[in-house]
């Protein structure tokens, strides 16, 4: 729609021009519970006061509903039909000081952009909640909708009698016949202002703290959810985290906590993980655990709740001038939310999850034909929409974390408390906070930004050494390299690491480590000169920077042998993820890495690490194993699943994250005739309970095999007649080995807008399915006809989903691959976003082809 992907110089050009003084914005709600036509929109009212730079200069407020009632500036009324396009709205002649007022109807949401609209098949109810990152709270009320123009908001929103109700401030007395009034917040930006409306089950506590000077400090506290997950609901533990959170940064902040309460909702159909809305935190709510779940769930929880606190301060009270600089929040928010966890929660092994799960995310995007410098040019809204991606967060955080042992930890939290104290309510650039860490660390910072902040690409550090006759070293250096791509070498503060085995029947331990900063290609480490000769030299020890690690022969060798020897237990993490790397580079082919699986993952202690090799095993045997060998892989990885889901200790959080592994992998008659039996309750393993969540994991994989029809599906719904029980049936029916069933589910995600965002997503995860790749063969060609259509007509969330969640990943073949580039070649003029996500998946397909052929060349090893 013409106006609606807002440009960077359209918002600079408007910055220039106005300050904004405060918004006052009434929502009527009412219309949610209604079942007719008036359940589509709500009234949406606004008063916006700001100043013009430039009296008599035009500019435009961003509004994107279905219709416009009345608008009004400085008095003067003005045509609806002539002012506004559906997008905008056109203002002209603006004086020194303005009043702007916009009575519109805006339309509730499916696709959980703006105010969504929930209703709960479980009991009818209905729920709202807003999300508008980057620039959706135009779909709730006229607005300046960028960053930098913060101002004060007043929210009132009139909603059913008996409804809980939240925003950003505090509620303000008593409700009056559903109305209800928020305080007045802070400035902050248009994003991250939210309501919340509906009959949710709602739990207090509060927050104490008395500072060094003697103030004393209380943060009103609250966590809700639907009233049909209550019982589920631990919000006990969700206090405990938010409060041990708070004590975290205001120790090492120095700032204390700007926002008033503190509120965290867990919303339905959300998009996200969660948003740092100042005051009324939106979470996503399979963050509320229906059924057993392991360790790493809840430690990703608090990872989660950290996150989003630490925006409080790092975009919230301090915000970035445009989506360019977003990793000011997002890096920060993602590192912080690490090291909060570790030093402040029971989650101490939250450093091990860090290297394994975020920084695998962190190296795939960082390799992908799209990837960037993690200060990003961002042209307009839909560059900043694909910009949340793994390099502004997870390898933004790894730099941060790089930067932490190059500056100092506590250079690195000065910086941080004298960038909030001089940007309080602010908006900064790049250059903001690295004139106050180099004020606090003596660094020169341009330097290191140049380096880390300002180009792209991975580089690859591998040891090399050599031995004495006496088998002491006499050289080690550690060699550096870059993609020919993005060639930089940059600096590193590294650990290297020796390990061996001290006697015949133990582990792998550390006996030897030095910490050295690495320059371009080669940089010896001469305090290692004279060490006896190592099994395994670990280059990143204790993970201090971002970098693929590679090992020299002899410790490549040992790895594939005794992998699980490696006592320490983010040592052994850090060789999984750099196998890993090795696999998706085609250095390692899949059947090495699937054998060390195999061998080793039984001994895993860290629950979040062996999940991470859960889901990698599953992809090398899907995408990177040679076709001949895939059969027979599974079997391998079945067999090995149900042997150590039988050696797991009941009851454990390794017995079930064996028991989801074998779910994923089953496909002989005896393997599925085990999943049917846990199900019906014919069979039994000691110790695991199959709940609810557990049974239907159990039957997406019974019914994707054709085990479970339409009718077993149906009747589980029927034990599960919740939300969450239709997400997965509608999955569960969308994988059924069936012509038609395909045809059904293609028709409703790409030729229908009537599923939910949640149900759009179901319906995609269901429908690809390995072993179905010739019921899937036709849908090649339908995806490239259809993805600049579905792009035009539906919202940016949904196509994005759409056009990642089809791509032919299923057919890994040449000519899907050839089918990708001529798509990109005949379409050169498309939207740059699209071109960017296909070609990420194009890219994701060229490297399992790679993977493929280098397991195919392979020779079995003993």
């Amino acid at each position: 729609m013409p106006g609606e992907n807002l440009s960077r110089d359209e918002a600079r050009e408007r910055g220039r021009l106005l300050s904004v003084d405060g918004y006052d914005v009434a929502l009527d709600v009412r219309s949610a519970v209604d079942s007719g036509l008036d359940a589509a929109t709500f009234r949406s009212r606004t008063t916006v006061r700001f100043r013009c730079a430039e009296p008599g200069a035009s500019t435009f407020a961003d509004l994107l509903a279905p219709s416009v009632d009345s608008v009004t500036l400085n008095g003067r009324e003005l045509d609806p039909a002539a002012v506004f396009d559906g997008t905008r709205i056109a203002l002209d002649g603006l004086a020194a000081d303005n009043t702007l007022v916009v009575d519109a109807r805006c339309a509730y949401s499916r696709t959980g952009e703006g105010l969504h609209r929930f209703v709960d098949p479980e009991d009818g109810e209905v729920y709202l909640y807003t999300q508008y990152e980057p620039a959706d709270a135009r779909r709730v009320f006229a607005n300046f909708e960028q960053p930098d123009l913060k101002a004060p908001f007043t929210f009132e929103v009139t909603a059913p009698e008996g409804w809980t109700v939240l925003s950003n401030g505090a509620e303000e007395g008593r409700p009056e016949g559903g109305r209800h009034r928020f305080a007045t917040t802070r400035p902050i930006s248009t994003y991250i202002t939210a309501v919340v409306a509906g009959p949710y089950h709602y739990v207090s506590d509060s927050y104490r703290r008395t500072f060094d000077d003697g103030t004393e400090l209380e943060i009103p506290l609250g966590a809700l959810c639907r009233k049909g997950l209550a019982k589920h609901f631990d919000a006990e533990d969700i206090f405990t985290v938010t409060k041990q959170g708070l004590d975290f940064f205001h120790e090492h902040f120095d700032y204390p906590y700007p926002f008033g309460k503190y509120d965290q909702a867990f919303v339905p159909e959300y998009n996200l993980g969660a948003m740092e809305n100042p005051g009324c935190v939106t979470f996503r709510e399979e963050f509320i655990f229906r059924g057993k779940v392991t360790a790493a769930s809840y430690e990703g929880r608090a990872n989660v709740i950290l996150h989003e606190m630490a925006h409080m301060w790092f975009g919230d009270l301090v915000t970035m001038r445009w989506w360019d600089d977003l990793w000011l929040k997002e890096s920060f928010a993602d590192f912080m939310g690490a090291f909060s966890l570790v030093e402040a929660t029971r989650f101490h092994d939250g450093w091990i999850t860090f290297a394994n799960r975020r920084k695998t995310w962190a190296y795939r995007a960082d390799q992908l034909p799209s990837t960037h410098p993690v200060t990003a040019d961002i042209r307009d809204l839909e560059d900043a929409k694909l910009n949340f991606d793994g390099i502004t967060y997870a390898k933004g955080a790894s730099v941060l974390k790089q930067l932490v042992a190059y500056a100092g930890r506590e250079a690195f939290l000065e910086g941080a408390r004298r960038y909030f104290k001089r940007h309080a309510y602010g908006n900064t650039e790049l250059n903001d906070l690295l004139s106050v860490l180099e004020e606090t660390s003596g660094r020169d910072m341009a330097a290191w930004s140049r380096a880390w902040l300002e180009t792209a690409g991975v580089n690859s550090l591998t040891p090399q050494a050599t031995y004495d006759a006496q088998g002491r070293i006499t050289e080690l250096s550690i060699f550096q390299e870059a993609a020919p791509s993005h060639p930089e070498l940059r600096p590193h503060r590294v650990g290297v690491g020796l390990y061996r085995r001290q006697d015949a029947t133990g582990g792998l331990v550390r006996f030897a480590h030095a910490e050295v900063d690495v320059s371009g290609a080669r940089t010896a480490v001469p305090q290692l000169v004279g060490a006896e000769r190592p099994e395994v030299i670990l280059v990143n020890d204790e993970d201090l920077t971002y970098c693929k690690i590679r090992f020299d022969e002899g410790s490549l060798a040992t790895l594939r042998a005794r992998l699980g020897e490696i006592a320490d237990p983010l040592a052994r993490a850090l060789c999984w993820s750099a196998l890993w790397n090795m696999t998706r580079d085609a250095l390692m082919p899949a059947r090495d890495y699937l054998g060390s699986v195999l061998r080793f993952a039984g001994r895993e202690s860290d629950i979040g690490v062996l999940q991470s090799l859960h889901g990698q095993a599953r992809t090398a045997w899907e995408h990177y194993t040679a076709p001949d060998r895939r059969e027979s892989a599974g079997r391998e990885l079945a067999e090995g699943a149900v042997r150590e889901l039988r050696l797991a200790e009941p009851g454990s959080g390794h017995q079930l994250a064996w028991a989801r592994h074998f779910a994923s992998v089953a496909s002989t008659p005896a393997d599925l005739q085990l999943l049917q039996g846990l199900v019906d309750g014919t069979a039994k393993i000691d110790g695991l309970e199959v709940d609810q969540e557990l049974r239907w994991t159990f039957l997406a994989q019974l019914a994707s095999h054709g085990v479970a029809d339409e009718a077993a599906i149906d009747a589980e719904l029927a034990r599960d007649d919740t939300a969450s029980g239709k997400r997965h049936q509608v999955r569960c029916l969308a994988a059924r080995p069936s012509a038609e069933v395909k045809a059904a589910a293609w028709a409703e995600v790409v030729e229908s807008d009537t599923l939910s965002n949640a149900l759009v997503e179901a319906t995609i995860s269901g429908f690809a399915q390995l072993g179905q790749q010739e019921l899937l063969a036709p849908y090649t060609s339908r995806y490239f006809e259809m993805i600049e259509r579905v792009w035009r007509e539906r919202s940016i969330e949904i196509a994005m989903a759409v056009v990642r969640g089809l791509f032919p990943a299923w057919q890994v073949e040449q000519r899907t691959l050839d089918a990708a580039d001529a798509w990109l070649s005949e379409h050169a003029a498309a939207a740059p976003a699209l071109r960017r996500l296909v070609l990420e998946e194009r890219d994701d397909l060229a490297r399992a082809l790679r993977g493929q052929a280098c397991d195919a060349a392979a020779a079995p090893r003993p």
